[in-house]
Formats: structure tokens, sequence, C-alpha cells
């Protein structure tokens, strides 16, 4: 076979596996972890205090200038009602950016620490269970095992819709 032809199979072969796979990046919430899509992911920051914003949920933590951008700040540990963190050395702002209707939103989510980026097989992916109507999976996309450990796939669409603002662009 030709350096060519060989080169040509590897990079057919490399396409393949990119269209049956996906790359997301893992952060915890307390003992659980979670993913997003990496594609999603605009950048990292550490915790810095934010402009506090009247009267918005407790889980909005208020708002950065974020070169010359104003990006509201959201704390997932709250919007999911696993209570309130500690922010810490640790605790990490990921800047994520999703298509909402027509518009670009970008938002900065407040996690307790970033893991690491996971290949996934999408056939590996598991839908999320049903529990019916008082528990919502809205945000999940599926769930992953990962060395042993369950992963969330979040839905990054779903998880910067604002209540109130999005709901007549569906």
């Amino acid at each position: 076979m030709s350096q060519v032809a060989e080169n040509n199979e590897i990079e057919r072969a490399e396409k393949k596996r990119l269209a049956s796979s996906s790359q997301f990046l893992s952060f915890t919430l307390g003992n659980e972890e979670y993913g997003v899509d990496i594609l999603s992911v605009q950048e990292i920051r550490s915790w810095e205090p934010v402009s506090r914003i009247p009267n918005v949920p407790s889980y909005e933590k208020g708002v950065v200038n974020l070169r010359g951008a104003i990006v509201p700040i959201i704390d997932l540990r709250e919007r999911f009602h696993l209570g309130h963190g500690h922010y810490s050395a640790l605790t990490v702002v990921m800047v994520l950016q999703a298509m909402i209707g027509n518009k670009t939103r970008v938002m900065g989510v407040v996690v307790d620490a970033v893991s690491n980026v996971i290949d996934v097989d999408k056939k590996s992916v598991q839908s999320a269970p049903n529990f019916g109507s008082k528990v919502s999976t809205e945000y999940i996309n599926g769930l992953i095992t990962v060395n042993g450990r369950m992963v969330m796939l979040l839905d990054v669409n779903k998880l910067l819709k604002l209540d109130g603002v999005d709901d007549d662009e569906n």
C-alpha cells in the first residue's frame, strides 16, 4: 500500500471515529459528576466576585464583564437544588455558549471543579431514566459510565434557557 493510500485510510478511520463520538468536559457538583459538550465551552475562569442583580432567583449570582460583554453567572448547585456550596480556590466558572432560538447566549456556570475531557462513544450514552413528573431530568441528555463513575451529560441549550425569557422561542 502506498503512503498516500495509507494516509487516506487513516484519515477515513479517524473521520468515522469522530462521527460516532463526542468530547465532553466533565466537572463536579458535590459528589456528582456531570459533562457538557466541549464545543459549548468558551472558557474556564476562576471564581471572582460578581455584580449582584436585584430580584433574581438565588441561583443567579449576578453578572461579570468579560472583555466588554456582560455575562450572567448562575450557580449550578443551586439551580439543581443541591444546596449552596462554599466557594474555594477550586471553584471555577465555565463560560458556556448555546443557541437559544436564533440567538447565541453566553452564560457562566459556577461548578465545584473541572475534571477532564472525556471521549464518549455515542452508542454508549444511555437515556436518563424517567422518575415521573415530580423529578425533572430536562437538562440531562444522557448518562455514561467512565472508569466506574456515572457521568450525567447535560444539554447546554436547555441549561442556558431562561425561564420567562425564552419561553416563546421554541
